[in-house]
């Protein structure tokens, strides 16, 4: 396919999406609270969102607020995030980017890719999930699903998995407009419809337009 006919297939994409998805929304359960999808993003490396709202549950009933959670003794926070895998890491991460967020910016969460980067744990998926929900600012979430479903869609070779390119590639393909809530909605049909291991493929409703369903 050309770019031409790539940008015009991602645009009838995005527009059947609509009408299965018609509201978009986060997976992540975060209760509109800049903060909360900060730390939820970071347990979500490796991990399904289902589980991270589980454990979340736990963890903001226990540190309800940004400075509880950047007060906490480590040991708990890593006790109640274990199930999310790699806990020792995220904890870390979790417990210094909310003592970032509370001293030096107020509480505030940056509106800006660079210095969003600068959280521990923080890289461009996470950045962009932040930037999108919180502020409507445009960007690609390349997660696993937004990955694995473009793929099949033919906007590149099904077997790249590189976060980064796929940003760039879904950047130049997608209206900046719709990017963020196409990411969530791919989440959606990827857990209905288009699952890793068992595409339902004969009752998909892009099948027509899917490179993976020819092969």
């Amino acid at each position: 396919m050309t770019v031409t006919q790539k940008r015009a297939r991602m645009a009838d994409i995005v527009e059947r999406l609509k009408k299965i998805y018609p509201r978009s929304v986060c997976a992540l359960e975060y209760g509109g609270e800049p903060w909360r999808l900060l730390i939820m993003g970071r347990l979500s490396a490796q991990c399904t969102d289902a589980r991270v709202n589980i454990v979340c549950r736990e963890l903001f009933a226990r540190f309800p607020t940004l400075s509880d959670i950047a007060d906490a003794d480590i040991a708990e926070i890593e006790q109640i995030i274990r199930p999310c895998g790699l806990y020792r890491t995220k904890a870390a991460s979790v417990k210094a980017s909310c003592i970032k967020l509370r001293d030096e910016f107020g509480g505030v969460l940056p509106r800006d890719m660079d210095t969003l980067l600068t959280f521990p744990g923080v890289g461009r998926k996470i950045a962009n999930l932040l930037l999108g929900d919180i502020y409507g600012i445009p960007g690609i979430v390349a997660d696993t699903h937004c990955i694995r479903l473009c793929g099949r869609f033919g906007m590149y070779e099904e077997a790249l998995s590189d976060p980064a390119r796929v940003e760039k590639i879904l950047s130049g393909l997608v209206e900046p407009a719709e990017q963020t809530d196409l990411c969530h909605r791919l989440v959606q049909f990827g857990r209905d419809t288009c699952t890793a291991r068992a595409p339902k493929c004969g009752e998909c409703p892009l099948a027509d337009i899917c490179e993976h369903n020819k092969i």
